[in-house]
This record gives structure tokens, sequence and C-alpha cells, in this order.
């Protein structure tokens, strides 16, 4: 006959080890959802990467048009733009953390980039008599403002064309 331990088992019928053990299942389907979001996340970005490849071709097929003299439809870059636009709201409704965050900027960035390459094409496509060699860049600059409700000082006095004079009509 075996003698009975004096130490109490952890049992199922322990509450804290029922804790730990619903502790450490929570944070196991954690890790899985948290996994599961992560790679549905690649897997979006990697959609759209693969589309925009497509659409690239497209840019690159425009830019050998344009530079070699060929007269081009505004369609042609229209459609295009279009369709780069929807691949940006795909990756804007895309929820990433960490790589995943990065690959879909960098997506946003080539995005933004071959649109940019369009807009120029267009401008030089719509010019035909203009130097082949030399692209239209347009951009925006945008006014920053500093924080708080103003500044301290006045602003400077505006010259005025008229003159004033100080004979003013009194009221009583």
């Amino acid at each position: 006959m075996g003698l009975a331990s004096s130490t109490p088992k952890a049992s199922s019928n322990n509450p804290a080890s029922k804790e730990k053990m619903t502790n450490t299942k929570d944070n196991k389907v954690e890790e899985v959802k948290e996994s599961e979001e992560i790679s549905k996340a690649f897997a979006a970005v990697a959609g759209v990467r693969k589309e925009v490849d497509k659409l690239s071709e497209r840019v690159a097929a425009l830019e050998v048009a344009v530079n070699s003299g060929t007269k081009v439809t505004d369609e042609e870059f229209v459609v295009p733009a279009e369709l780069l636009m929807r691949e940006l709201l795909k990756l804007d409704g895309i929820e990433a953390e960490g790589e995943a965050r990065l690959q879909r900027k960098a997506e946003v960035r080539r995005i933004q980039k071959h649109h940019e390459t369009l807009d120029k094409l267009k401008t030089r496509n719509s010019n035909p008599f203009s130097d082949k060699h030399k692209a239209v860049s347009v951009t925006t600059n945008w006014e920053t403002f500093d924080s708080g409700m103003g500044s301290l000082t006045a602003p400077p006095p505006m010259s005025s064309s008229t003159n004033t004079t100080q004979d003013w009509e009194r009221f009583d």
C-alpha cells in the first residue's frame, strides 16, 4: 500500500488552477486572433499589390506612348487613375500593425507615385508642342498653422491708394 501525499494536487476542482487555465486559454485565443488579423492584413495588402502591379504596367505603357509622341485619349489616363484610387481606398480599409502596416504604407506611396506619373503624362500629352523631356510638376503647398489662437502681433498696416484727411465732421 502506498502512502498518500500530503501536498494537494492541482485538480480541475481547484478554483485557482481553473483561473490559470482560463487565462492561458484566453491568451492563446487572443494570440491566434492577432495572428489571423495579421495574416488577413498581409493577404489584403498582397491583393492590392497584385492589382497595382497590373496598373503599373498600364502606366509604363502610357509613358512609352506619350514619350514617343503618340497622342493618347484622356480616357486612357482617367481609367487607370480611377482604378489606382480604388486600390488606395482598399488600403485605407485595411487595419494593420507592425510589418503589415509598413507594407500598406509602401503600397500607398507607390500608388501615389503612379498617380503623379499619370498626371504628368496627361499634361505632357495635352500639350504636344512642349519639350517632351520636361515634365510639368504640379505640387500643392499646404499652409500650416501654429498651435494656439493666433499671433500676438498685429498685422502690418496695408498701404492705401487713397489719402485720408483728419477733417471730420462732428455731431453733438
